[in-house]
């Protein structure tokens, strides 16, 4: 997949950067404009063919990941050149109760800072009790192999992705996240796009600002979650290491204390 360079202007900006390196998604609300969102249901309702075989056979979808914003979001994450991984068309049909297990979509990764980026795309309006996708916010740098942590559940600080129609939730490849039970009367559809990276993942997005002690400071406080309890200080050491890698500037120190730093890292 080739995605041509983009403006300055419609890469992400380094608060936004700094909202995925702690938290390990992003979502961007309704950045998709009405009349992609109605096309996209229509045709999605009028679907037949396999969900691995939407990205290619629909008339809408390559157009929304064109739009400038989408383009920028994508060459933040992974840069102008991705690799297509696989993409799916998930259905969820009314009144559906059942719901998935804690997993990651991963095997344990070797690269230690690398990812892969999930793009989660909702053309119609995804309230909780349509049960849109729950993630666990900070546990993409808490490496696990796929479906080990389906023993978890109700995990604190767990949150669920209710989105408004035309946005897209951009996900770690290593989050922890399950598909919720769909109360509703109307099927619920979400198309799932993956990439790789197309190069190494330093400085990609609109770096200015990325060492403010504005942006350093939210990264202190943010980079702590309720469920890492006495190793929340690990996983902040975790995420402002992540931050030098995403900001391709092994100077900045988002670590508590200026940990990094007065260890000579």
């Amino acid at each position: 997949m080739s995605v041509a360079a983009v403006a300055k202007e419609h890469l992400l900006s380094a608060r936004q950067m700094a909202d995925f390196a702690a938290g390990g998604f992003l979502v961007l609300d309704q950045v998709v404009p009405e009349e992609y969102n109605r096309r996209a249901l229509e045709e999605m309702r009028a679907f037949a063919g396999s969900g691995y075989r939407y990205w290619f056979e629909s008339s809408v979808i390559r157009d929304i990941f064109e739009l400038p914003q989408v383009k920028g979001a994508v060459q933040s994450f992974v840069g102008a050149n991705p690799v297509y991984d696989h993409s799916f068309l998930h259905v969820v049909k009314a009144k559906h109760l059942k719901g998935q297990t804690y997993h990651a979509d991963s095997v344990i990764d070797t690269r230690p800072f690398g990812f892969d980026v999930q793009a989660f795309y909702f053309c119609h309006d995804a309230p909780r009790e349509m049960g849109p996708t729950l993630v666990l916010p900070g546990s993409h740098l808490r490496k696990v192999s796929n479906g080990s942590i389906g023993r978890y559940k109700n995990i604190a600080g767990q949150r669920q992705l209710v989105s408004k129609a035309g946005s897209i939730a951009f996900l770690h490849h290593g989050i922890w996240h399950c598909a919720q039970p769909n109360f509703t009367d109307t099927t619920r559809y979400v198309f799932k796009l993956r990439l790789r990276p197309g190069e190494e993942q330093r400085g990609l997005f609109n770096t200015d600002g990325c060492g403010s002690a504005e942006v350093l400071d939210y990264l202190r406080k943010a980079g702590h979650h309720a469920w890492c309890g006495d190793e929340a200080r690990v996983n902040q050491i975790n995420i402002a290491k992540f931050w030098r890698y995403l900001c391709g500037d092994d100077s900045v120190d988002a670590s508590f204390e200026g940990a990094l730093t007065r260890m000579g890292l």
